[in-house]
């Protein structure tokens, strides 16, 4: 099957800032949570995909077309939600509804509808009338009665109080598991990820750390606690040992965190006299802070 995106070596370069060997693939119908920190690269390579940037080099592909080349049958397909778009103020939501469905053709009047009502939204009301979640529910919902087969969100619930953002996000998880569409959704928000994502990349300083899916990294990840004598040289042989991506010491006590657990690695860790206290799962959170401290997955 065709993926939805890909792109292949991406390298595009700033005074200040790089986007450097940039790899992505999402498939058909997968949703992918894009995180990292504020000015990681992934407002760019967002833009990237939209074909608004145009990379130094590498190749892009979005939905079967070549960027920038082929961008203009590219956007008749794609979604595109920003926190820093902005609405005409001084029109309703209902003007922008049609204002939408004049330029594209697949707009769906019944599905803005239930939009509506999901989002509970008033379409006669001015948007400078909105708060800010109403406007950005606003966003999704001119998206998403377009009925695009690719949805590319960028951080899309900054802002949000805890209120408007859960309302954002049951009602945005409900409303993508209903469709078969394509989404790349970025966030340096690690539970709002976990929540929506099927598959999840980290971006940091420019460079992809680490893409697969969200059940591969908890199911991999793991938190040990152990006992043994207290050795500088024990410490770095742990460190060094396959899938180990941080060990702390504190007197007795390590903390070793790992992103390939295995009972080997638990033999491994036996033979050096770690005494295994605990063997514990990590969030997400967890997972990413340690993978951008790591430098990388080992």
């Amino acid at each position: 099957m065709r993926a939805a995106l890909s792109l292949s070596q991406i390298h595009k370069r700033y005074p200040s800032f790089a986007l450097q060997n940039i790899d992505l693939r999402l498939e058909t119908g997968q949703i992918m949570g894009l995180v990292g920190v504020n000015g990681a690269g992934k407002s760019t390579l967002l833009r990237i995909l939209m074909g608004i940037v145009c990379p130094d080099q590498g190749e892009v592909e979005v939905l079967g077309f070549a960027l920038p080349r082929e961008q203009a049958q590219a956007k008749r397909e794609i979604g595109f939600a920003a926190e820093d778009m902005r609405l005409f103020g001084r029109k309703s939501l209902r003007w922008h509804m049609d204002w939408i469905a004049s330029i594209y053709p697949n707009w769906d009047e019944p599905y803005g509808q239930d939009l509506l009502r999901r989002f509970d939204l008033q379409q006669g009301q001015e948007v400078r009338g909105f708060s800010h979640g109403q406007r950005v529910k606003a966003l999704l919902l001119l998206n998403l009665a377009r009925r695009p087969k690719l949805l590319l969100l960028d951080e899309p619930t900054t802002g949000l109080d805890p209120v408007a953002r859960s309302e954002v996000l049951e009602t945005l998880a409900e409303v993508l598991r209903d469709e078969s569409r394509s989404v790349l959704f970025s966030s340096h928000n690690t539970a709002d990820i976990e929540q929506l994502c099927d598959s999840i990349s980290f971006l940091h300083r420019g460079k992809m750390l680490a893409s697969k899916d969200k059940d591969g990294f908890l199911q991999s990840w793991r938190r040990i606690i152990g006992q043994a004598t207290a050795s500088d040289a024990l410490a770095q042989h742990m460190a060094k040992l396959p899938g180990v991506a941080r060990c702390k010491q504190n007197g007795t006590t390590f903390e070793i965190k790992t992103s390939a657990y295995s009972e080997a690695l638990a033999q491994q860790l036996t033979a050096l006299g770690v005494q295994i206290q605990s063997v514990e799962a990590m969030n997400l959170e967890d997972i990413f802070v340690t993978t951008v401290r790591a430098g990388a997955l080992q």
